[in-house]
């Protein structure tokens, strides 16, 4: 996957999950949707003016633009482990303070 690829997979993931349309998008950072659309395909790129106007329209650093959802931190297994053990260790205290209210109670 080249970088203009990467890019543009990430650019169209913040922009949904900031839950902004092309339009809005492109009107925010001055493009047009055309532009802003080749852009998420992977077609073109940014220069730095632009890629600094996406990042702020997006709330993000640029660098999250840059990273490829197959390096360590966009490991999904990864991701996953850490969801359960922080899932069990809530049960664990949700346990314990409802052990404690009980015991209170008592």
């Amino acid at each position: 996957m080249n970088i203009k690829t990467i890019f543009g997979e990430n650019l169209k993931f913040y922009r949904k999950t900031k839950g902004l349309s092309q339009e809005e998008l492109s009107e925010q950072a001055d493009i047009s949707v055309k532009h802003l659309s080749s852009i998420e395909r992977g077609l073109t790129f940014v220069s730095s003016v632009l890629l600094e106007k996406l990042a702020l329209a997006l709330d993000i650093p640029v660098f999250y633009l840059f990273v490829n959802k197959r390096d360590f931190f966009y490991n999904e297994a990864m991701l996953n482990s850490i969801d359960t053990i922080i899932e069990n260790q809530l049960n664990r205290t949700i346990n314990e303070i409802k052990s404690e209210i009980r015991q209170g109670k008592q």
